[in-house]
């Protein structure tokens, strides 16, 4: 019975193996080669996001690798590849999208919410040392002359050394 339940766990651990696509690709040259693997490494796959579509198993990264295998076929340049695949999923594809009135906030806005934290972090330092400097200062004249007087009462032996 052990034997039948291994068996079984075994035979449906090798089904999602067996599941993964690999992609088989006769290229002309090596140059053609290492083009198609430039592009679908520098090429974010639109449903994982995080992954480039060489590293994806999602279908939209394998029908992606086998467009791009096309169009290679058909002797389009690298650019015209990107520019293709960029009208139709946006610049969300890329990487590296180009700074654009689009993009600005996502190339600058890090540098702008740092920026933005060290200022206001300034500003509460600033606050903390002026305020603190009135605490120790900010006794008025009547308040001064209560103190001394104070501390002249306490016992000599008492007083802090």
């Amino acid at each position: 019975m052990m034997r039948l339940f291994s068996g079984l766990v075994l035979l449906l651990a090798l089904g999602g193996v067996a599941q993964a696509a690999i992609d088989t690709y006769e290229f002309a040259s090596e140059a053609e080669r290492d083009r198609y693997r430039q592009l679908t490494e520098e090429l974010r796959c639109p449903k994982c996001q995080n992954q480039n579509i060489a590293d994806s198993n999602a279908p939209i990264a394998v029908d992606l690798r086998a467009e791009i295998y096309r169009k290679l076929e058909a002797g389009e340049s690298n650019a015209q590849i990107i520019d293709y695949l960029v009208a139709r999923y946006g610049d969300f594809v890329l990487y590296k999208p180009p700074v654009s009135g689009r993009t600005l906030l996502l190339w600058y806005g890090p540098v702008a919410l740092l920026a933005g934290g060290f200022v206001l972090l300034g500003v509460i330092v600033l606050r903390r040392r002026k305020s603190s400097g009135e605490a120790a200062t900010g006794l008025s004249q009547e308040e001064q002359q209560r103190l001394a007087h104070l501390l002249e009462q306490v016992p000599k032996d008492k007083k802090a050394p």
